[in-house]
Order: structure tokens, then sequence, then C-alpha cells
């Protein structure tokens, strides 16, 4: 039987007006400006399960996960928590507390005026759910401990701790509410790797431990295959392709997706040529028409230009979801047991 679902998107966009003050426009004779930082993601992800979005800086990762949160409203489209529009579960405090956020940045998500005690208890003052101050004394040291440090770190200031230290007073953070969704933009991004690492293991331990459901943000691929059941790949705020971690790993569909795998160093390669993805991102704001990949992608033809792809599932790997015509119409060559990153020899 199937989990069910925690988290659904439907088709939903985040735009954003970035256009000049109206007196200017007049003048300058021009139209709004309008940022497309996410234009139609829909995913679901199963309770227990850790589903991953990776693509390149301002691909639109980081706006899904505040959509997620309900940090920004969605401009189109729905998201659904639990089974219920995410407006509606919000309202609702004890659904609320439900669903916490890490965010990328130790040093800036932590009140550096606070002491630890105050921060890790904040949840708990703002549900209800201890009262008492000894008792939230106490809840602070349990949930210290369960992160791996100290209940007595709970009287010392952000400053005292490293990078590693203070990403684990967020989580404690993010656990005093006893969520079942938590919502990891980038947790690891700005820490050492021998950190990354440890903080990874903890994640991973507390998933299992405490059945949580993750919606994991990076860049970092060797990070998302080592945490993921399930891998978004996304560009220029939209999705290009979803599949298992392994599936995705092993046999990447999409051309960008096949990039982004060329990129990941990789001993064994040595001496290998390697195919770089050419041009610039496009720009937002104005975006190509058809598939937004298609000015960097070799196997783009006059279909790509002018059709926007659906996503559906890719001929050879069903489990795998590709917005691609050329992997619909078997231009890829991975039918063939030739899959290319080139052209078709006319």
């Amino acid at each position: 039987m199937p989990e069910p679902i925690m988290l659904e998107l439907r088709d939903a966009a985040r735009h954003f007006d970035v256009s000049r003050p109206l007196l200017q426009r007049v003048i300058a004779r021009e139209e709004k400006r309008i940022l497309r930082a996410v234009d139609g993601v829909s995913f679901q992800v199963p309770k227990g399960t850790t589903l991953s979005l990776v693509g390149e800086s301002g691909c639109g990762k980081s706006t899904v996960a505040r959509l997620v949160v309900g940090l920004y409203q969605p401009t189109r489209g729905e998201v659904f928590f639990d089974g219920l529009p995410l407006a509606e579960a919000r309202a609702d405090p004890t659904k609320r507390q439900r669903m916490q956020m890490i965010f990328q940045d130790p040093y800036a998500s932590l009140n550096p005026r606070w002491r630890v005690l105050d921060i890790v208890a904040e949840p708990l003052r703002a549900f209800g759910l201890v009262k008492d101050r000894r008792k939230q004394v106490e809840r602070v040291g349990e949930l210290l401990t369960q992160v791996g440090l100290s209940p007595l770190d709970g009287q010392k200031f952000p400053h005292e701790f490293s990078g590693g230290q203070r990403q684990r007073i967020s989580i404690a953070r993010a656990l005093s509410s006893n969520p079942e969704f938590l919502v990891c933009d980038e947790p690891t991004s700005a820490l050492d790797v021998s950190v990354q690492a440890q903080i990874l293991n903890l994640m991973l331990e507390l998933q299992k431990r405490l059945s949580l459901t993750y919606l994991f943000i990076s860049h970092n691929l060797s990070v998302v295959r080592q945490v993921s059941d399930r891998v978004g790949v996304m560009y220029l705020g939209k999705l290009v392709e979803l599949a298992p971690s392994e599936t995705l790993f092993h046999t990447p569909r999409h051309p960008y997706t096949r990039a982004l795998m060329e990129a990941i160093p990789d001993l064994e390669m040595t001496g290998r040529t390697r195919i770089p993805v050419g041009g610039e991102v496009p720009s937002p704001i104005a975006p190509p028409p058809g598939c937004p990949f298609h000015p960097r992608c070799p196997l783009a033809n006059d279909r790509c230009r002018i059709e926007v792809p659906a996503m559906i599932p890719a001929r050879g790997t069903p489990e795998t979801l590709v917005a691609c015509h050329a992997v619909e119409e078997g231009r890829d060559g991975f039918l063939d047991g030739k899959p290319r990153l080139t052209p078709e020899p006319a």
C-alpha cells in the first residue's frame, strides 16, 4: 500500500514584479517586467520519504521551499499539505506546527541576542506546547542532546559555536514543535565538507527515528544522492526531470540532467572527453519560447523552439518523468543503446 501524500504541488508558480516605478515606466514607455522565479511546478512527496530539488543557482529551488512553508503565496496553482490547501492547513496551529524549515545560513538564521535556550524554546512558547519554564528547559536539553550537543549549551549565545554546531541548533529548533515534515533549504552549503557529512548523517538518523518527511533543496549532487529517495531537476523555474534517486544517477534522461552529471568530478572518467553545457542561463524575466533549455541543448530542433514539453514518463525508463521532446521522440539515442549529447549525424 503506497504511503499517504504529505505534500503536493499542482502547477505552482511564483512571479515577482521587478518593474521600475510607474512614472519612470510611463516616461520610458516600458511594459511591466515580471520575473518568473517558479513557473508551473508539480510534484508529490509521500510520507516518510525525501524528495530533493537540484539545479543551478537561480533556477527557483529556494522559491519553491518558501512557497511550501507559506512564506510566499503562489501566483498560480495550488499547494496541499496532508490533503488540505496550504492556507487552510497553516490557519490551524495543530497542523502548522507539523511543518518546519531549516534555513541555509546558520549564521543568519539564529538571533544573536538570544541564548540558545530561548532560540530552541521559541516554538514551544509560540504553539503553547510547554508553558512551564522548568519543563521548557528540560525539553530544550533533550533536543540539544538529540542533535549531539550538551544541555549546558543552552546558556550560550550563537556566536560561541562553530557553523556546524549552529546548524545543529537550527535543527533542534525545527524539531521542538514535533514536526512531521521538514523543508531543508541547502542546510549544508555553508559548512565544511567534513561537517556536511556529520549534519547529513544526523538528518538521516533523525528521519529514521522520528519518521520525518523531507523536502531537500541543494545544488550539490553528491549530497543529494546520499539523502534522497526521489530527485527533481529544475531549470529556469520548471521541473525538467523527476525520478527515483538511483535511476536518475545511473540513467539520467534529460540533456540538462546528463550535462549536470558530466560535471561531477569522477576519477574513473580521467582522460574521457566531457561535453560541457554551452551558453548562458536565459533570464527568467524573458524566458525563451518552447522548451526553456533549447538555447543550450545540443539536441534541440524546431519543435523544441516552439512547443513547451510536458512532463511525461520517459520511453525506456517509465519510472522517470521528463519534459523533453528529444526523449519523447527517441532522438537522445537511449533506446538504441547509444545515449548522446550531440546532434544525430545527418
